[in-house]
């Protein structure tokens, strides 16, 4: 992955997103930290990556107290109402989500991060 930039989208207190800017890091691979505090994901962005991840109900973090707080508990959004609210919102967002081209993942995914490693 010499050439290849790695974007990790994420915040700063996020304690997964940090492992994985030091795992990139520690290999000697560049990354692009995006703050989802500052910056969130476009919706050509947001749909490219739940299409990698599994869908679009997998990107929301509905153990966050940000859900939690926003009264979306009880309220059970899927499909397009969770594509809004994560536009809306991107600390919704579980994190990382860490994209290399076409390729992402979401959370801690080392293994995965190894094979696109192997494969450049």
């Amino acid at each position: 992955m010499s050439g290849v930039i790695v974007q990790i989208f994420g915040t700063k207190k996020c304690p997964d997103t940090r492992k994985a800017e030091r795992w990139f890091k520690e290999r000697g691979i560049r990354v692009q930290s995006v703050d989802l505090g500052e910056k969130g994901l476009s919706p050509g962005e947001l749909r490219s990556v739940a299409a990698r991840v599994g869908g679009i109900e997998v990107l929301i973090d509905r153990a966050s107290k940000r859900y939690v707080d926003k009264g979306l508990k009880y309220a059970a959004p899927t499909g397009a109402r969770i594509e809004a609210l994560l536009l809306d919102d991107p600390l919704l967002l579980k994190t990382p989500i860490v994209r290399r081209g076409s390729d992402a993942t979401l959370g801690f995914c080392p293994d995965t991060w190894e094979t696109w490693r192997q494969k450049s």
